[in-house]
């Protein structure tokens, strides 16, 4: 039902999303499926985050960034989302070109892709030094771009990350924090101490439902198959997404990594309406969320939310009919 409507995506891993295929075709290796994908028997975070090896194998020239980036735009497109941010680790890919020689192949391609809009986002890395941290918030600065901090979150606390992003303030560089997912609700509550008004998963702020003022107007970036992947809950009637949409935090849906969690938004979407019934208007007030707190500028905002007004109205049409 929901391939046709219009999406917007705010947390997607273009190195946790690369088609198996073409990493088969670009490695010259066979079977790669079972060691980029996640099974049912995934214990934790730390098992889900053994799946990047192969994509950091891949991702090490100029030729494979470009082809994996334009095929992930291509999927987006064929799933009819209209606007993605899409992150990376830029330190992860540095083999045979530099931090800013990376950031730069992704970013053109994003650039010259036409058919839906996207942003890009660098990822700081937990188990990163410092100073490889402070690179990528300087690149940021540099080429205007925000910035996030992932990684395995129950090992390298949050709370530990204060001056990193007390300079990405100092800088005027905007930001979201993976919190809340792998470690508890001290990591959320560390996250928007810092001034984060966009919290990557947030799953965590189930734990103390009925004391949530403090996220109030931050926007969560949830991911429900990829938190039951990592055995934050077992299954889907155990996620907290209705409860959070309920008590009216500022919810949005997004895959995480579509290829290590082999979901895309619109099987998200569908697992959703069956589970916790959701409607056309939550999804739809979902991604108004999601414009909102999108990284970039008001006008382009407006403009988005007309694109996207449309285009629900045209699927509204046609369902109706």
């Amino acid at each position: 039902m929901y391939k046709n409507f219009p999406k917007i995506e705010l947390h997607l891993h273009l190195d946790g999303s690369i088609n198996v295929s073409l990493a088969e075709t670009l490695l010259n290796k066979n079977n790669l499926e079972s060691k980029m994908k996640v099974n049912n028997e995934c214990k934790d975070l730390n098992e889900y985050l053994e799946k990047f090896t192969i994509p950091s194998e891949v991702m090490q020239t100029k030729e494979n960034i470009e082809k994996i980036t334009y095929t992930l735009l291509e999927d987006l497109y064929k799933d009819n989302i209209i606007y993605a941010e899409i992150r990376f680790a830029p330190i992860k890919h540095t083999l045979n070109n530099s931090l800013e020689e990376v950031v730069e192949i992704v970013k053109n391609v994003l650039d010259n892709y036409k058919k839906i809009k996207t942003t890009l986002i660098l990822c700081m890395m937990r188990d990163s030094t410092f100073e490889e941290n402070k690179k990528i918030i300087d690149l940021a600065h540099f080429y205007n771009l925000p910035i996030d901090l992932a990684g395995a979150e129950a090992l390298y606390k949050t709370e530990n990350f204060k001056d990193l992003f007390m300079y990405a303030n100092k800088l005027g560089v905007k930001y979201t924090i993976h919190a809340g997912e792998a470690d508890g609700i001290k990591s959320i509550i560390s996250a928007v101490s810092f001034g984060a008004k966009r919290i990557g998963h947030g799953v965590r702020i189930i734990d103390d439902i009925g004391n949530i003022d403090f996220v109030k107007g931050i926007t969560f970036e949830v991911c429900p198959k990829s938190n039951i992947d990592t055995k934050a809950f077992l299954e889907y009637k155990n996620h907290p997404i209705r409860k959070m949409y309920d008590k009216g935090l500022l919810v949005t849906i997004s895959t995480d990594n579509n290829t290590v969690s082999n979901i895309t938004l619109t099987e998200e979407y569908e697992n959703l309406s069956h589970t916790f019934n959701f409607k056309e208007e939550d999804f739809f007030k979902m991604n108004m969320n999601a414009i909102n707190a999108a990284f970039i500028t008001e006008t382009e905002k407006e403009e988005l939310k007309k694109i996207y007004i449309e285009k629900y109205n045209i699927w509204k049409g046609d369902i109706n009919k």
